[in-house]
């Protein structure tokens, strides 16, 4: 039996799925359902289901960010959207991101059960040994990197850490930092070092400025250790950058 999450902010179309859709008829048996992103998200890492139906403009939670984590860290799983956001455009970058079906709401019983059987037999043509989750490269990992670094790049002054930017993408830290490292070949720390040093050398253009602030506004509370950053990846001292460059 293939195990099916079902998720969607409005309770009445989870309870709907559930009970309308002839789910053993295909094979299939609904393993949990959730009204919201991080609940369902702790579903599926609970559950690892083999499909999911899934709104994605639920309140607060970018959609495609979504998908792409949830494609990228499970991609045998099979997913099909339920919305009523029309927009092609949207439509088609989710469906660049994997998604199986994009159903808009309110979904038809033959949509439905169209979707289902399209995607289980998507899952029969899996041979047994094979072992999806080691694909090097696809379009949603490559989304997923995209959206990382630009997090990174926007909160690098901040106190941040790998389980928020992996929290952001929808995804695991353990998943994230293999991501990272085989599309830039550095570590989480390795590109939000790299981020804040970039900021850090267009404040020290502000003669105004100690580089105690420096350190602090680029979010290092130790200027020792901001110090020993900045030689690390510049090969001089901050002090030196600043003559140099002031």
């Amino acid at each position: 039996m293939y195990k099916v999450v079902l998720v969607d902010d409005e309770a009445l179309i989870v309870e709907g799925l559930r009970q309308v859709v002839d789910w053993s008829a295909h094979g299939c048996q609904v393993a949990a359902a959730a009204c919201d992103a991080a609940s369902g998200a702790q579903a599926i890492r609970r559950h690892r289901p083999d499909i999911l139906f899934t709104d994605i403009k639920m309140p607060g939670e970018d959609g495609l960010t979504m998908l792409a984590g949830l494609k990228g860290e499970f991609p045998r799983m099979q997913i099909a959207v339920l919305t009523g956001y029309r927009d092609f455009e949207y439509a088609q970058r989710a469906i660049r991101l994997g998604v199986a079906r994009f159903l808009l709401k309110p979904s038809k019983m033959d949509e439905l059960e169209e979707a289902l059987g399209y995607m289980t037999g998507v899952l029969d043509r899996f041979p047994p040994e094979e072992k999806p989750e080691e694909q090097t490269d696809t379009a949603a990992n490559s989304f997923i990197v995209r959206q990382a670094r630009a997090y990174i790049a926007r909160h690098c002054a901040e106190k941040l850490s790998l389980q928020e930017v992996a929290e952001h993408c929808f995804i695991s830290q353990w998943h994230l930092s293999k991501l990272l490292n085989r599309h830039s070949g550095q570590t989480f720390y390795d590109l939000l070092n790299a981020e804040r040093m970039q900021r850090a050398k267009e404040l020290l253009e502000d003669p105004a400025l100690r580089i105690s602030e420096v350190a602090e506004r680029v979010g290092y509370a130790d200027t020792a250790h901001f110090s020993r950053v900045f030689k690390k990846l510049e090969g001089i001292s901050a002090g030196e950058w600043r003559n140099r460059h002031g």
